[in-house]
């Protein structure tokens, strides 16, 4: 006897699982998941209780600031009577130490689902990343918190989404004293406006939230900000055919008639959920997560599982490359000007293959090396009086696999950029011939400033275009 055929629902939850498991999914988190407990055995939205307080110790009324703008309309109150917005920020972020919330159960549900490494939230608080550390590496502080601001541009790392450490980034700011986040309307006026100028733009996070499918979780977004939301990530007409699809949990959206009817004639890839809260959505998903993932469901039944732990032996400090790497290659004396280009690097959230295990040798470190080389993004030789004066070395063959990758690569394409860090002129230098036909970068002793990881930066954000069919 033939099973039932599936239904509408269970294709909805089998395509997003498998979204999820290409890590092909971004979360994008609000405050409508953020509850603490309301002394009666319930829960209350922890925005609510901050506007609540914040309205006592500004000493303005409040019993009529509810709704999930409580916050902005508690700052109106406090203006109306003379007072100064930039007076609000550090109050409030007083107030949020006081309070000191626990991390929402539902939280630590959506921090079990593996498969997710970067998540967007739009609330300035960080209960988000505290839930990713205590469910993944047993409270300790490895999750990277990241925050955008009008007044600093911060970026999502262009290698983010592969990494087992989770991002968080902050769209909307993170709590601070400084009036750096989002509490008034206004101030989502203005985060939006700088996201559209071209010296603010936030590159990499956009690019994958276009790229992305996108499930917008909680974000309690009154009707305009949703639209104008979803056109920004999408960053096209959303009338138009896309493969990506975004999918709407959200008390306020499923709530909103003329928004709803807007989505579904107009947005033909964006699915509403409306067989619950915010919190059902992320209940139901964790539960079918952790049914399909029984390595992620013994974690959240026994604990953190540290996968990143070297084992002993042989495969001790070996640290796989990522693909798309920057590959740095150099000879072994040059080692501590090395660590600073590695450094200066990763500091922008570039994954850099640095591998100190330069006298292993062998077959298999001469696999491991080819196999590297095919899958960076660039590879940077690093000439030094060192090359100049050992005449064998694995470097070379590192430089001699390169060059030959490079001719099966299109010259438009930057693949080997050569770093000069001491005095070694180009005519007299010991390198391929491949070595010669491109542009070279002196950073003297390994220093590398500011202009020469901003292009990195470019550089690997074209090679993920590129990768992705963008280009």
């Amino acid at each position: 006897m033939l099973s039932p055929a599936p239904t509408a629902q269970e294709f909805f939850w089998d395509d997003l699982l498998e979204y999820i498991a290409e890590r092909r999914v971004i979360p994008i988190v609000g405050a409508e998941l953020l509850t603490v407990p309301d002394g009666a055995g319930g829960t209350t939205p922890l925005m609510a209780v901050l506007a609540a307080r914040l309205a006592e110790r500004l000493r303005v009324p409040a019993d009529d600031c509810t709704g999930d703008d409580a916050l902005h309309q508690v700052v109106c109150r406090y203006m109306q009577r003379g007072g100064r917005r930039e007076e609000v920020y550090p109050r409030l972020r007083t107030l949020m130490k006081e309070l000191a919330p626990a991390v929402p159960p539902i939280l630590r549900e959506l921090a079990r689902i593996r498969h997710f490494s970067v998540f967007v939230t739009t609330t300035f608080d960080s209960l988000l990343a505290q839930a990713l550390d205590e469910e993944r590496f047993g409270g300790a502080p490895r999750t990277v918190s990241l925050a955008y601001a009008p007044t600093h541009n911060q970026d999502l790392p262009a290698d983010a989404r592969g990494r087992e450490t989770p991002t968080v980034f902050h769209l909307l700011g993170r709590m601070s004293a400084s009036p750096d986040y989002v509490i008034t309307e206004e101030d989502t006026l203005e985060f939006f406006t700088a996201m559209q100028s071209e010296s603010k733009r936030p590159n990499v996070l956009l690019d994958e939230l276009k790229t992305s499918h996108l499930l917008l979780i909680g974000n309690t977004f009154p009707d305009w900000l949703a639209r104008f939301f979803i056109r920004i990530a999408k960053h096209g007409r959303l009338s138009l055919q896309r493969e990506e699809l975004e999918i709407i949990a959200d008390r306020s959206v499923a709530q909103d008639p003329k928004l709803v009817l807007f989505l579904r004639n107009f947005s033909y890839r964006t699915q509403i959920f409306e067989q619950g809260s915010a919190s059902d959505f992320v209940h139901e998903l964790s539960e079918r997560y952790l049914a399909r993932n029984p390595t992620a469901a013994a974690a959240a039944a026994g604990g953190a599982i540290h996968e990143d732990i070297p084992t002993s032996g042989a495969q001790a400090g070996r640290v796989e490359m990522r693909a798309g790497a920057v590959f740095l290659s150099y000879a072994s004396q040059d080692a501590a000007a090395v660590k600073k280009i590695r450094d200066a690097l990763e500091a922008a959230g570039i994954d850099v293959w640095f591998d100190q295990r330069r006298l292993e040798g062998g077959d298999d470190f001469d696999k491991e090396i080819k196999r590297n080389i095919r899958g960076c993004s660039l590879f940077v030789p690093v000439i030094s009086a060192q090359t100049q004066a050992r005449h064998e070395g694995y470097f070379r063959l590192e430089w001699s696999l390169a060059a030959e990758r490079s001719k099966l690569i299109a010259e438009t394409i930057p693949f080997i950029l050569p770093v000069v860090i001491d005095p070694v002129s180009e005519g007299d230098a010991l390198v391929p011939e491949r070595f010669l036909q491109v542009q070279w970068t002196r950073l003297p002793g390994g220093a590398a400033p500011p202009e020469f990881v901003e292009r990195m930066v470019r550089l690997i954000r074209e090679f993920r275009k590129r990768e992705k069919g963008l280009l």
